[in-house]
């Protein structure tokens, strides 16, 4: 497989008014493969946001090498605009306009044909809500309308910032569905999301970012194997006898309040039965202790904060003004 994004070395600093200079991203990687579905996570301020913004030449990074669909970016990103489709954050639409015009809009500005329009709201299960104004839309709904303004370019690559925000549990699987249903169809997906249930339900390789640096990536299934504790949950009638009996067979164990022993040290499950049964000790419930998504992810980033950010304050607050400085001529703007 090619590499559809590759991120070497980026880093991205701002200004704040009141706090000084904030480092969100510091020498961070990423490369993502063409045609996986590939999940990029990070706790709030962690510079997941920056760092897909950079990517998209929204913010001019202060150093490192960013590659879009094998073109350098942000100078040559005009060549691969039209084989992308993204939604940052939450995007703004005019409340009076429909749905529907709203993208029949978008797509004449990005010359794709108007007939997408109707594809694509039905894609994104909003097909009967067409005519209505965007100011009724729920938030969910909204949600849906960005996903769908995304994908009117059919694009080889689609980055995804918290699609799931607002939407409630159904709409959240017709999501995972969409997603998967696109990279069936060869579309290689990046999607960034706090519903980490999903994203390991939805994902082949997830990237995970903390205090602007990565902390992991890989395979979702290699990267919950690391965390492995090689531990097995047992249950039996009598616990403390039963931990006795393990013990004295050379295992780790420890009772946990609810009779549950937790049984280390990798051991096969057919010693600890035979162990136990051999006493007339019987295992009610014998099983695996497997690492999820979630635990792993709290275990990476847990305490973290941006470099530079003692106080866990994201360098993008918006009860902040922020300042960059322009990389060629070294003029403050507004970030």
């Amino acid at each position: 497989m090619s590499a559809v994004i590759e991120i070497a070395g980026l880093r991205k600093t701002f200004r704040t008014i009141r706090r000084g200079r904030r480092v969100a991203v510091d020498g961070f990687d990423m490369v993502v493969e063409a045609g996986q579905v590939h999940g990029f996570l990070g706790p709030n301020g962690s510079g997941k946001t920056t760092t897909l913004r950079a990517l998209l030449g929204l913010v001019n990074a202060d150093a490192g090498e960013l590659r879009v669909l094998g073109a350098p970016a942000p100078e040559q990103l005009g060549r691969v605009t039209g084989r992308v489709g993204a939604i940052v954050e939450s995007p703004q639409f005019f409340g009076n306009f429909t749905g529907h015009r709203t993208l029949r809009l978008l797509a004449v500005a990005g010359g794709v044909p108007p007939s997408r329009v109707d594809e694509v709201l039905d894609q994104v299960g909003l097909r009967e809500r067409g005519e209505d104004r965007v100011r009724s839309y729920s938030l969910g709904m909204k949600q849906r309308l960005a996903v769908a303004s995304a994908l009117l370019k059919n694009p080889e690559l689609l980055i995804l910032d918290e699609p799931a925000n607002g939407l409630d549990p159904a709409g959240i699987r017709e999501m995972r569905d969409l997603m998967r249903t696109l990279a069936g169809s060869g579309v290689t997906v990046l999607v960034s999301s706090h519903i980490l249930a999903e994203i390991q339900l939805i994902c082949d390789h997830v990237t995970i970012i903390a205090r602007g640096r990565r902390v992991a990536a890989g395979r979702v299934d290699d990267v919950l194997a690391g965390h492995d504790p090689h531990e097995w949950r047992v249950r039996v009638a009598e616990s403390e006898r039963g931990a006795g009996l393990l013990r004295e067979a050379g295992l780790t164990v420890a009772v946990h309040p609810d009779d549950v022993l937790v049984v280390g040290g990798a051991p096969e499950p057919e010693l600890i039965s035979s162990t136990l049964g051999g006493q007339g000790l019987w295992v009610r419930e014998l099983t695996p202790v497997r690492p999820d998504l979630e635990s792993v992810f709290l275990d990476l980033t847990a305490g973290a904060t941006p470099p530079g950010q003692p106080d866990g304050t994201d360098a993008g607050d918006a009860d902040e003004p922020l300042v960059e400085l322009d990389r060629t001529d070294g003029r403050r703007v507004d970030a």
